[in-house]
């Protein structure tokens, strides 16, 4: 009883946390769009507008997630994995693809447009999942369970980067091999792999010139201030102008045009400079008790299945939050990542909201 209690306290922190981020984000989405929206749409809340239909719409991916009967899913998670693959192939159709920043990443039907390959990483990560839970006496072996793996990871790997879209093969891979350590695969197989892994993404960063020249860009930013290296400067003039205590909320400069997606992948910088040092030392430390109350949470699932799903969500969320902070921290190239639960983005957050409806039922069906 201790034990349950324990758990139903840890995912209610973990909830209200993702809900104090959402409502932080849709603050300073508004902030930071505004003076954008004003100009493109003649609507200075039309950013917001629509991440409030989002949000509505994940709502309902929660509930819905909290309620769908799990052995129904694990029935099912192969269909609903093959089916996200094949929704995100007519992403490079071009009559569905709508291209935006020199990427094939959405999907338009009827005016309805979305970014499918974040539902195809919430069906990846439940269907690996099934598959530890279902293997778990030979996850040692490379023939019946890692090369199947690494099978899945190469096709969904394969797939994204034919949009492009090199961010997201990266924090899939890294989320993975947190699985597969902590699942104890055979650790020669992982160092292998692993060492195969790193002239494989030296490749794919050399044949491309656009990646060389992000870490070219990210070497020295100042080589290009007007050009490729803009960017990260206006992000770093952003941050430093904040201060400790920031220029105040709607008062940032650099939404004035002057930084780039300001309010998608670059939105921490927004929050630097309008809460200073101070709130973006606290929305770090949201973040890192979102890492503590769910990795406590994932600790206290019986279910194999549940245990590693859920650990893949958390890690994954992590992953994507740190790297978010580096990249506008000028301490990595650029990734093109949102920030979790924070940015504009309404797929992804979509996604997120399944994902904590999924832990949610995972607890309530915890015996």
């Amino acid at each position: 009883m201790v034990e349950e209690r324990e758990l139903t306290r840890d995912i209610r922190m973990f909830v209200s946390i993702v809900s104090i981020l959402i409502l932080f984000g849709l603050m300073f989405i508004y902030s930071s769009s505004s003076i954008f929206a004003l100009e493109r749409y003649g609507n200075a809340a039309y950013f917001l507008h629509r991440q409030l239909v989002y949000l509505g719409v994940g709502v309902v991916g929660f509930a819905l997630f909290r309620l769908i009967p799990l052995e129904w899913l694990k029935r099912r998670a192969s269909y609903l994995f093959l089916g996200a693959m094949g929704v995100t192939a007519l992403t490079l159709v071009p009559f569905f693809a709508l291209r935006v920043h020199g990427s094939n990443r959405w999907f338009s039907l009827m005016g309805v447009s979305f970014q499918p390959s974040e539902f195809l990483k919430l069906m990846l990560f439940i269907y690996l999942g099934l598959i530890f839970s279902r293997k778990q006496n030979r996850l040692k072996s490379f023939t019946a369970t890692y090369l199947p793996c690494l099978m899945v990871l190469g096709a969904v790997s394969l797939l994204l980067l034919l949009q492009p879209d090199f961010g997201s093969v990266v924090t899939i891979f890294c989320t993975a091999f947190a699985m597969f350590f902590v699942a104890e695969f055979n650790y020669r197989h992982l160092l292998v792999t692993a060492l195969l892994a790193l002239p494989a993404a030296l490749f794919l960063i050399f044949t491309k010139s656009y990646r060389l020249q992000r870490i070219l860009v990210f070497l020295d930013p100042w080589s290009d201030p007007q050009g490729r290296g803009f960017q990260i400067i206006q992000s770093l003039i952003a941050i430093g102008s904040g201060g400790l205590w920031g220029l105040g909320v709607g008062q940032s400069k650099q939404k004035f045009f002057y930084l780039p997606m300001q309010h998608t992948d670059f939105i921490f910088s927004i929050v630097a400079e309008e809460i200073g040092l101070a709130g973006s030392f606290l929305l770090v430390t949201m973040f890192l008790a979102l890492c503590f109350y769910g990795f406590r949470v994932v600790t206290r699932l019986q279910d194999s299945f549940a245990f590693f799903t859920s650990m893949a969500f958390v890690v994954f969320i992590t992953l994507q939050a740190v790297i978010n902070f580096m990249v506008t921290l000028g301490l990595l190239p650029t990734k093109g990542l949102g920030l979790p639960f924070v940015s504009y983005g309404g797929t992804a957050l979509i996604a997120y909201c399944c994902m904590v409806g999924l832990m949610v039922n995972f607890t309530k069906n915890n015996n």
